[in-house]
Protein backbone atom coordinates (compact mmCIF):
# COMPACT_ATOMS: atom_id res chain seq x y z
CA UNK A 1 0.00 0.00 0.00
CA UNK A 2 1.20 3.11 -0.80
CA UNK A 3 0.54 5.37 1.91
CA UNK A 4 1.77 9.54 3.30
CA UNK A 5 0.23 9.07 6.35
CA UNK A 6 1.63 11.33 8.58
CA UNK A 7 0.88 13.26 12.00
CA UNK A 8 -2.43 14.69 10.21
CA UNK A 9 -1.82 17.22 8.06
CA UNK A 10 -4.86 20.26 6.87
CA UNK A 11 -2.48 22.32 5.01
CA UNK A 12 -4.90 23.24 1.90
CA UNK A 13 -3.37 22.13 -1.53
CA UNK A 14 -3.58 24.99 -4.60
CA UNK A 15 -5.75 25.16 -6.73
CA UNK A 16 -5.82 22.57 -9.61
CA UNK A 17 -3.81 24.11 -13.11
CA UNK A 18 -5.83 24.06 -16.37
CA UNK A 19 -9.42 24.29 -16.42
CA UNK A 20 -12.58 26.35 -15.92
CA UNK A 21 -15.54 24.70 -15.12
CA UNK A 22 -16.59 23.58 -11.56
CA UNK A 23 -15.30 20.36 -11.45
CA UNK A 24 -11.59 21.38 -12.38
CA UNK A 25 -12.42 24.63 -9.59
CA UNK A 26 -13.29 21.96 -6.88
CA UNK A 27 -10.40 19.69 -8.01
CA UNK A 28 -7.37 20.67 -6.28
CA UNK A 29 -3.44 19.81 -7.10
CA UNK A 30 -1.45 17.83 -5.30
CA UNK A 31 0.15 19.90 -2.70
CA UNK A 32 3.65 20.51 -2.87
CA UNK A 33 5.23 19.18 0.70
CA UNK A 34 7.45 21.31 2.26
CA UNK A 35 11.06 19.34 2.83
CA UNK A 36 11.95 21.17 5.69
CA UNK A 37 8.46 20.35 7.76
CA UNK A 38 8.65 16.75 6.72
CA UNK A 39 12.79 16.22 7.88
CA UNK A 40 11.98 17.80 10.90
CA UNK A 41 8.88 15.55 11.55
CA UNK A 42 11.20 12.85 10.58
CA UNK A 43 13.82 13.54 13.19
CA UNK A 44 11.52 14.37 16.12
CA UNK A 45 9.55 11.18 15.49
CA UNK A 46 12.94 9.51 16.01
CA UNK A 47 13.41 11.20 19.62
CA UNK A 48 10.09 10.51 20.39
CA UNK A 49 10.43 7.14 19.81
CA UNK A 50 14.15 6.78 21.08
CA UNK A 51 12.96 9.01 24.01
CA UNK A 52 10.10 5.92 24.92
CA UNK A 53 12.83 3.24 24.32
CA UNK A 54 15.15 4.97 26.64
CA UNK A 55 13.13 5.99 29.71
CA UNK A 56 13.92 2.53 31.48
CA UNK A 57 17.35 2.67 31.13
CA UNK A 58 17.91 6.12 32.41
CA UNK A 59 19.81 5.10 35.82
CA UNK A 60 23.26 7.14 35.15
CA UNK A 61 23.65 10.61 35.11
CA UNK A 62 24.23 10.99 31.15
CA UNK A 63 21.14 8.35 30.40
CA UNK A 64 18.82 11.09 32.72
CA UNK A 65 20.15 14.34 31.17
CA UNK A 66 19.99 13.30 27.55
CA UNK A 67 16.42 11.65 27.99
CA UNK A 68 15.65 14.92 29.96
CA UNK A 69 16.98 17.18 26.91
CA UNK A 70 15.42 15.45 24.96
CA UNK A 71 12.33 15.37 26.53
CA UNK A 72 12.28 19.77 26.56
CA UNK A 73 11.35 20.10 23.28
CA UNK A 74 10.27 17.29 21.30
CA UNK A 75 6.60 17.54 21.82
CA UNK A 76 6.53 20.87 22.05
CA UNK A 77 8.23 21.05 18.58
CA UNK A 78 5.52 18.66 17.06
CA UNK A 79 2.77 20.42 18.55
CA UNK A 80 4.05 23.60 16.70
CA UNK A 81 4.34 21.65 13.40
CA UNK A 82 0.83 20.46 14.02
CA UNK A 83 -0.16 24.24 14.67
CA UNK A 84 1.59 25.26 11.14
CA UNK A 85 -0.52 22.41 9.43
CA UNK A 86 -3.55 23.40 10.90
CA UNK A 87 -4.18 26.88 9.26
CA UNK A 88 -7.27 25.39 6.92
CA UNK A 89 -8.78 24.18 9.31
CA UNK A 90 -11.81 26.14 9.33
CA UNK A 91 -14.90 23.73 10.70
CA UNK A 92 -16.37 23.04 7.24
CA UNK A 93 -17.85 19.11 6.55
CA UNK A 94 -14.74 18.57 5.05
CA UNK A 95 -12.36 19.19 7.42
CA UNK A 96 -14.44 17.75 10.11
CA UNK A 97 -14.98 13.97 8.35
CA UNK A 98 -10.95 14.39 8.10
CA UNK A 99 -10.63 15.34 11.60
CA UNK A 100 -12.86 12.10 12.67
CA UNK A 101 -10.71 9.98 10.21
CA UNK A 102 -7.48 10.71 10.83
CA UNK A 103 -7.14 12.06 14.89
CA UNK A 104 -10.21 10.49 16.32
CA UNK A 105 -10.50 7.43 14.86
CA UNK A 106 -7.26 6.56 15.26
CA UNK A 107 -7.10 7.76 18.83
CA UNK A 108 -10.10 5.18 20.08
CA UNK A 109 -8.39 2.75 18.09
CA UNK A 110 -5.51 2.85 19.40
CA UNK A 111 -6.88 3.40 23.15
CA UNK A 112 -8.25 0.06 22.97
CA UNK A 113 -4.89 -1.21 21.60
CA UNK A 114 -3.11 -0.15 24.59
CA UNK A 115 -6.26 -1.30 27.10
CA UNK A 116 -5.89 -4.61 25.70
CA UNK A 117 -2.13 -4.71 25.90
CA UNK A 118 -2.55 -3.10 29.41
CA UNK A 119 -4.79 -5.70 30.77
CA UNK A 120 -2.67 -8.46 29.58
CA UNK A 121 -0.07 -7.58 32.16
CA UNK A 122 -2.65 -6.02 34.75
CA UNK A 123 -1.64 -2.53 34.31
CA UNK A 124 -4.00 0.02 35.53
CA UNK A 125 -6.45 1.53 33.06
CA UNK A 126 -7.82 4.62 33.53
CA UNK A 127 -11.58 5.02 33.68
CA UNK A 128 -12.63 5.12 30.27
CA UNK A 129 -11.78 6.36 26.60
CA UNK A 130 -11.97 9.96 27.73
CA UNK A 131 -8.82 10.43 29.74
CA UNK A 132 -6.01 9.18 27.32
CA UNK A 133 -3.96 5.99 27.63
CA UNK A 134 0.20 7.04 27.42
CA UNK A 135 0.72 8.32 23.86
CA UNK A 136 -2.82 8.28 22.97
CA UNK A 137 -2.56 11.85 24.74
CA UNK A 138 -1.45 13.77 21.70
CA UNK A 139 -4.69 12.93 19.02
CA UNK A 140 -6.93 13.77 22.32
CA UNK A 141 -4.93 17.02 22.46
CA UNK A 142 -4.74 17.56 18.41
CA UNK A 143 -8.73 16.95 18.07
CA UNK A 144 -9.11 19.94 20.99
CA UNK A 145 -7.06 22.36 19.15
CA UNK A 146 -7.93 21.64 15.70
CA UNK A 147 -11.70 22.40 16.89
CA UNK A 148 -10.51 25.92 18.27
CA UNK A 149 -8.26 27.01 15.26
CA UNK A 150 -11.46 29.49 14.01
CA UNK A 151 -11.50 30.60 17.28
CA UNK A 152 -7.88 31.89 16.87
CA UNK A 153 -7.88 32.89 13.85
CA UNK A 154 -11.08 35.86 15.20
CA UNK A 155 -9.02 36.96 18.62
CA UNK A 156 -6.84 39.99 18.01
CA UNK A 157 -3.93 38.76 20.25
CA UNK A 158 -4.03 34.97 19.85
CA UNK A 159 -0.54 34.22 21.29
CA UNK A 160 -0.62 36.19 24.30
CA UNK A 161 -4.27 34.95 25.28
CA UNK A 162 -2.74 31.08 24.32
CA UNK A 163 0.14 31.72 27.06
CA UNK A 164 -2.43 33.49 29.52
CA UNK A 165 -4.46 30.28 28.76
CA UNK A 166 -1.35 28.37 29.54
CA UNK A 167 -0.27 30.06 32.47
CA UNK A 168 -3.49 29.99 34.14
CA UNK A 169 -4.32 26.32 33.53
CA UNK A 170 -1.39 25.63 36.02
CA UNK A 171 -3.20 27.20 38.61
CA UNK A 172 -5.87 24.77 38.68
CA UNK A 173 -6.72 21.34 38.95
CA UNK A 174 -7.65 20.23 35.39
CA UNK A 175 -8.21 16.35 35.72
CA UNK A 176 -7.52 13.31 33.48
CA UNK A 177 -10.42 14.23 30.92
CA UNK A 178 -8.71 14.38 27.74
CA UNK A 179 -5.43 15.44 28.98
CA UNK A 180 -6.77 18.38 29.79
CA UNK A 181 -3.25 19.70 31.25
CA UNK A 182 -1.55 19.22 28.15
CA UNK A 183 -3.97 20.70 26.08
CA UNK A 184 -4.13 23.84 27.79
CA UNK A 185 -0.47 23.73 28.80
CA UNK A 186 1.07 23.53 25.48
CA UNK A 187 -1.41 25.71 23.41
CA UNK A 188 0.89 28.11 22.81
CA UNK A 189 2.87 26.23 21.12
CA UNK A 190 -0.22 25.20 18.37
CA UNK A 191 -1.25 28.48 18.28
CA UNK A 192 2.15 29.68 17.49
CA UNK A 193 2.05 27.59 14.18
CA UNK A 194 -0.54 28.40 13.26
CA UNK A 195 0.97 32.19 13.44
CA UNK A 196 3.95 31.07 11.96
CA UNK A 197 4.53 32.19 7.80
CA UNK A 198 6.79 31.43 5.50
CA UNK A 199 8.94 34.27 6.11
CA UNK A 200 9.39 32.81 9.50
CA UNK A 201 11.11 29.93 8.16
CA UNK A 202 12.90 31.91 5.92
CA UNK A 203 14.68 33.94 8.65
CA UNK A 204 15.32 30.57 9.97
CA UNK A 205 17.97 30.35 7.37
CA UNK A 206 20.33 33.12 8.63
CA UNK A 207 23.69 33.08 9.40
CA UNK A 208 23.19 34.48 13.28
CA UNK A 209 19.74 32.63 13.41
CA UNK A 210 21.30 29.11 12.99
CA UNK A 211 24.93 30.18 14.82
CA UNK A 212 22.54 31.15 18.08
CA UNK A 213 20.40 28.10 17.49
CA UNK A 214 23.72 25.63 17.85
CA UNK A 215 24.64 27.88 20.95
CA UNK A 216 21.30 27.34 22.24
CA UNK A 217 21.62 22.92 21.71
CA UNK A 218 24.65 23.20 23.17
CA UNK A 219 24.02 25.40 26.34
CA UNK A 220 20.78 23.50 27.08
CA UNK A 221 22.30 20.22 26.90
CA UNK A 222 24.89 20.98 29.84
CA UNK A 223 22.26 22.39 31.71
CA UNK A 224 20.32 19.53 31.51
CA UNK A 225 23.83 17.72 32.67
CA UNK A 226 24.46 19.93 35.20
CA UNK A 227 21.61 21.08 37.00
CA UNK A 228 18.16 20.37 35.14
CA UNK A 229 17.98 16.26 34.96
CA UNK A 230 17.87 16.91 38.63
CA UNK A 231 14.89 18.26 38.42
CA UNK A 232 10.86 16.83 38.23
CA UNK A 233 10.31 15.26 35.15
CA UNK A 234 6.84 16.78 35.71
CA UNK A 235 8.47 20.27 34.01
CA UNK A 236 8.70 18.67 31.03
CA UNK A 237 5.83 16.31 30.74
CA UNK A 238 3.45 19.14 31.15
CA UNK A 239 0.88 16.44 31.98
CA UNK A 240 0.13 17.97 35.50
CA UNK A 241 -0.87 21.50 36.52
CA UNK A 242 0.75 23.07 39.43
CA UNK A 243 -2.43 22.50 41.36
CA UNK A 244 -2.13 18.73 40.54
CA UNK A 245 1.85 18.95 41.73
CA UNK A 246 0.64 20.59 44.90
CA UNK A 247 3.32 23.67 44.56
CA UNK A 248 3.89 26.73 45.59
CA UNK A 249 2.97 29.63 42.80
CA UNK A 250 5.96 31.45 43.75
CA UNK A 251 8.58 31.81 43.62
CA UNK A 252 9.04 28.41 41.58
CA UNK A 253 5.71 27.67 40.03
CA UNK A 254 4.73 30.46 37.77
CA UNK A 255 8.99 31.41 37.39
CA UNK A 256 9.28 27.92 36.26
CA UNK A 257 6.33 27.26 33.89
CA UNK A 258 7.55 30.21 32.25
CA UNK A 259 11.13 28.96 32.07
CA UNK A 260 10.35 25.80 30.44
CA UNK A 261 8.29 27.30 27.96
CA UNK A 262 11.11 29.49 26.85
CA UNK A 263 13.57 26.70 26.72
CA UNK A 264 11.11 24.59 24.68
CA UNK A 265 10.26 27.40 22.43
CA UNK A 266 13.98 28.30 21.97
CA UNK A 267 15.08 24.56 21.09
CA UNK A 268 11.94 24.35 18.89
CA UNK A 269 13.32 27.17 16.65
CA UNK A 270 16.77 25.97 17.40
CA UNK A 271 15.84 22.37 15.81
CA UNK A 272 14.06 23.82 12.71
CA UNK A 273 17.11 26.42 12.21
CA UNK A 274 19.01 23.35 12.02
CA UNK A 275 17.18 21.02 10.10
CA UNK A 276 18.06 20.67 6.28
CA UNK A 277 15.66 22.58 4.06
CA UNK A 278 16.18 20.38 1.09
CA UNK A 279 15.32 17.03 0.54
CA UNK A 280 17.49 14.36 2.00
CA UNK A 281 17.33 10.45 1.93
CA UNK A 282 15.02 10.87 5.21
CA UNK A 283 12.61 13.50 3.66
CA UNK A 284 10.47 10.55 2.95
CA UNK A 285 9.80 9.67 5.96
CA UNK A 286 8.19 12.83 6.98
CA UNK A 287 4.91 11.60 5.33
CA UNK A 288 4.92 8.69 7.56
CA UNK A 289 5.49 9.42 11.01
CA UNK A 290 1.82 8.07 12.27
CA UNK A 291 2.60 4.99 12.12
CA UNK A 292 5.79 5.02 14.04
CA UNK A 293 4.33 7.48 16.72
CA UNK A 294 0.95 4.76 17.49
CA UNK A 295 2.66 1.58 16.95
CA UNK A 296 6.17 2.36 18.98
CA UNK A 297 4.58 2.11 22.54
CA UNK A 298 3.14 -1.06 21.70
CA UNK A 299 6.51 -2.65 21.18
CA UNK A 300 8.25 -1.08 24.18
CA UNK A 301 5.74 -2.39 26.22
CA UNK A 302 6.02 -6.09 24.74
CA UNK A 303 9.47 -5.93 25.12
CA UNK A 304 9.33 -4.48 28.79
CA UNK A 305 6.62 -7.53 29.31
CA UNK A 306 9.21 -10.16 28.15
CA UNK A 307 11.93 -8.71 30.49
CA UNK A 308 13.92 -7.33 27.58
CA UNK A 309 14.93 -4.03 30.07
CA UNK A 310 15.74 -6.26 33.08
CA UNK A 311 18.13 -8.22 30.98
CA UNK A 312 19.76 -5.34 29.39
CA UNK A 313 19.73 -3.61 32.37
CA UNK A 314 21.81 -6.78 33.97
CA UNK A 315 23.99 -7.76 30.98
CA UNK A 316 24.66 -4.65 29.37
CA UNK A 317 24.78 -2.41 32.34
CA UNK A 318 23.41 1.16 32.79
CA UNK A 319 25.26 3.13 29.71
CA UNK A 320 25.52 -0.11 28.06
CA UNK A 321 21.60 -0.82 28.17
CA UNK A 322 20.70 3.10 26.97
CA UNK A 323 23.51 3.01 24.21
CA UNK A 324 21.68 0.00 23.11
CA UNK A 325 18.50 0.29 23.42
CA UNK A 326 18.96 3.88 21.85
CA UNK A 327 20.32 1.95 18.35
CA UNK A 328 17.57 -0.64 18.74
CA UNK A 329 14.51 2.65 18.97
CA UNK A 330 16.46 4.15 16.07
CA UNK A 331 15.88 1.11 13.87
CA UNK A 332 12.66 0.69 15.05
CA UNK A 333 11.44 4.12 13.90
CA UNK A 334 12.29 2.77 10.25
CA UNK A 335 10.47 -0.83 10.77
CA UNK A 336 7.71 0.82 11.29
CA UNK A 337 7.38 2.90 8.47
CA UNK A 338 8.34 0.45 6.19
CA UNK A 339 6.40 -0.55 3.29
CA UNK A 340 5.58 -4.08 4.30
CA UNK A 341 4.53 -2.63 8.33
CA UNK A 342 2.29 0.09 6.52
CA UNK A 343 0.30 -2.39 4.78
CA UNK A 344 0.15 -4.77 7.43
CA UNK A 345 -0.91 -2.26 9.91
CA UNK A 346 -2.92 0.65 7.66
CA UNK A 347 -6.17 -0.50 8.85
CA UNK A 348 -5.42 0.69 12.22
CA UNK A 349 -3.47 3.49 11.24
CA UNK A 350 -5.85 4.97 8.51
CA UNK A 351 -9.18 3.64 9.21
CA UNK A 352 -11.87 3.67 6.44
CA UNK A 353 -15.13 5.43 7.89
CA UNK A 354 -17.10 6.17 4.90
CA UNK A 355 -19.62 3.50 6.75
CA UNK A 356 -19.95 5.82 9.52
CA UNK A 357 -19.89 9.28 7.66
CA UNK A 358 -22.82 10.93 5.91
CA UNK A 359 -22.67 10.37 2.60
CA UNK A 360 -23.86 13.85 1.42
CA UNK A 361 -21.06 15.39 2.83
CA UNK A 362 -20.48 18.46 0.20
CA UNK A 363 -20.60 22.06 1.48
CA UNK A 364 -24.18 23.34 1.21
CA UNK A 365 -24.67 26.90 1.87
CA UNK A 366 -26.58 27.92 5.30
CA UNK A 367 -30.32 29.33 4.78
CA UNK A 368 -30.61 32.64 5.84
CA UNK A 369 -32.26 33.86 9.32
CA UNK A 370 -35.05 36.08 9.24
CA UNK A 371 -34.12 39.22 10.47
CA UNK A 372 -36.44 41.01 13.55
CA UNK A 373 -39.39 42.67 11.90
CA UNK A 374 -39.47 40.92 8.67
CA UNK A 375 -36.50 42.61 6.61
Amino acid sequence: MASTTRLPDETPAPAAAGGTGPAAQRRPAPAKRDALLDNAKFLLIVLVVVGHAIEPTTETRIAEAVYFWVYLFHMPAFVLISGYLSKSQDGSGRRIDKLLTTVAAPYLIFWGVYALQSLSVDRKLPDGPLEPLWLTWFLAALFVWRLTVPLWKRIRYPMAVAVAVSLAGGLVATGDILGMSRIVSLLPFFVAGLLMEQRHLDLLTSGWVRAWSAGVLVVTAAMSYLYLEQLSREWIYWRESLADRDMELLPVGIPGRILFMALAFSLTIAVLSLTPRAKTWFTRYGALTMYAFLLHGLVIRIAEGFGYYDWANGTLGGLGAFAATGLLGLGLTFVLMSAWMRKATGWLVEPKLDWVLRRDREERPTPALPLPGGR
